[in-house]
């Protein structure tokens, strides 16, 4: 039984959100796999209690879907929600990018210079686990700054579907690099305050995030008329 660090004041759920979501992220629980609640409770110590809280939140970002009569189960992916969620994020993260040239330029520059710069410093140490939270800073970044509160809740939940299927891929030789390459080209755009090659380095950005999404996902998940 592994035991959770239940001392400090982080809400238990939260702890054991975070628990099973790195066991789903790391493909140690797999797609469609069923997560029944006294299990998880005994192997880590807690009551059912936070780890039905977790499950309900898990279900929230994506993670897990709820089977009536049965429980919850590892949420698989449809390369059909993945090509979706993509291009709604090329349309809505082009606009905010204009929005945010036009009303925050220094600071858009400056916020996205220093992300870059530290995301160079965490290749340089493969500092893996870093890497899902500067590409999120990223693409919030520009979310945020386009002055909108609709863009940024729609970005957050557009990110919040494909969480789970981005993070896996990063876990893969060379993914944030390619990532990364792409940040450059949109920040590089956004310098010459270049609305078309924004647009375009988006878009390309895009489409290499959906193909390394597509080829890091288990077996399970799509079969092989769906893969790329």
């Amino acid at each position: 039984m592994m035991t959770l660090d239940f001392t400090n004041d982080t809400a238990i759920w939260v702890k054991v959100y975070e628990y099973v979501k790195e066991k789903i992220i790391s493909g140690e629980i797999h797609p469609n796999q069923r997560l029944v609640e006294a299990k998880v409770a005994k192997e880590i110590g807690t009551s059912r209690t936070p780890v039905r809280e977790a499950f309900h939140n898990l279900q929230k970002d994506g993670f897990v879907e709820a089977i009536p009569r049965v429980g919850y189960n590892v949420k698989s992916i449809s390369k059909e929600e993945v090509i979706q969620v993509c291009k709604i994020r090329e349309a809505l993260e082009t606009l905010a990018a204009e929005w945010a040239m036009e009303k925050a330029y220094p600071v858009l520059i400056q916020e996205l210079g220093k992300i870059i710069s530290e995301s160079e410093d965490k290749i340089s140490k493969q500092d893996v686990h870093s890497y899902p939270d500067l590409d999120a800073r990223f693409h919030e970044t520009i979310a945020r700054l386009s002055g909108s509160t609709y863009i940024m809740e729609i970005t957050q939940l557009m990110r919040r579907h494909m969480v789970r299927h981005r993070i896996a891929s990063f876990y893969h030789s060379g993914v944030f690099l390619r990532a990364l390459d792409g940040h450059k080209l949109i920040y590089k755009a956004i310098e010459r305050r270049d609305c078309d090659e924004v647009a375009r380095a988006i878009h390309y950005h895009l489409e290499l995030s959906l193909r390394d999404i597509l080829m890091a996902a288990p077996k399970e998940e799509l079969s092989e008329t769906d893969r790329i």
